[in-house]
């Protein structure tokens, strides 16, 4: 399935009018976390051990 220009626009523009333009950066970081959290995850990092400090 191929997304042409006329398709992401129309994508984008109903996204803006669901969340509008103050909520989708919220959005975007909470995204951005959850893909962070799952790479995380695959790689076998936990939140629970300490961060190496440099």
């Amino acid at each position: 399935m191929n997304l042409g220009t006329t398709e992401i626009i129309l994508l984008v523009l109903v996204v803006l009018l669901l969340f509008g333009g103050k909520k989708i950066p919220e959005l975007m970081k909470g995204l951005g976390k959850g893909v962070r959290s799952f790479k995380d995850g695959l790689n076998g990092k936990d939140d629970d051990t300490p961060a190496a400090e440099s």
